[in-house]
């Protein structure tokens, strides 16, 4: 799982030349939000290129993620260190509800599963959950969250102001939307698919 496949390598080249063409005007955008961002001679930061996470999935999909530092910085620090120890690969996408959402980053497939380092205090910010939104998942204490992390198929109001918000996958939502649903309300999948590798774009 260490090792990238070539299709993931094009990936990266196609989104880091994106990055270097746009950087002058970029604009990212959330919902109602939107935020100018510049850089110098159009050449992506470390920063920038630290808050990429590539994800491939055993559908063959490759999965872009932006993360925001800048609204939750404990949880982006949190999946980096994680990342870096390859604690997703090879997880499951252990919950999926249709035109909901799709849940994983629990070894357990149980949803109270977790990693070593423990629970992080809640980053509530005003990023709204709409389709392509990444958020923390967490237990009934709002700073119950560890590994454990969603991705929103659609927007998803109710979530907003209870969850932290992190980051938006930016390529290969289709990637997302392919993932094998669960059944009835909890979306408990069998045989769930699988996330390959998990890499900070920096770090490849």
């Amino acid at each position: 799982f260490d090792v990238i496949s070539e299709a993931s390598q094009e990936i990266i080249s196609e989104e880091v030349d994106n990055i270097s063409n746009n950087t002058e005007n970029n604009i990212v955008k959330n919902s109602e939000t939107v935020v100018q961002e510049e850089d110098n001679n159009g050449i992506p930061s470390d920063i920038e290129l630290n808050n990429l996470v590539l994800m491939e999935l055993d559908n063959g999909g490759i999965v872009l993620i932006e993360m925001y530092p800048d609204k939750a910085p404990w949880h982006i620090y949190r999946i980096r260190l994680l990342v870096a120890n390859n604690f997703y690969d090879g997880l499951s996408f252990f919950r999926a509800v249709k035109n909901f959402m799709v849940q994983t980053g629990d070894p357990t497939n149980t949803g109270s599963g977790g990693s070593k380092f423990g629970r992080i205090q809640a980053e509530i910010n005003d990023i709204k959950h709409v389709r392509g939104i990444v958020s923390m998942a967490r237990g009934q204490d709002i700073d119950s969250a560890d590994s454990q992390f969603f991705i929103c198929f659609d927007d998803a109001g109710f979530l907003d102001g209870q969850y932290t918000v992190f980051g938006q996958v930016i390529s290969g939502m289709e990637y997302v939307d392919m993932i094998k649903k669960g059944q009835g309300a909890n979306g408990e999948v069998r045989d769930p698919d699988e996330i390959i590798s998990m890499k900070v774009i920096a770090d490849i």
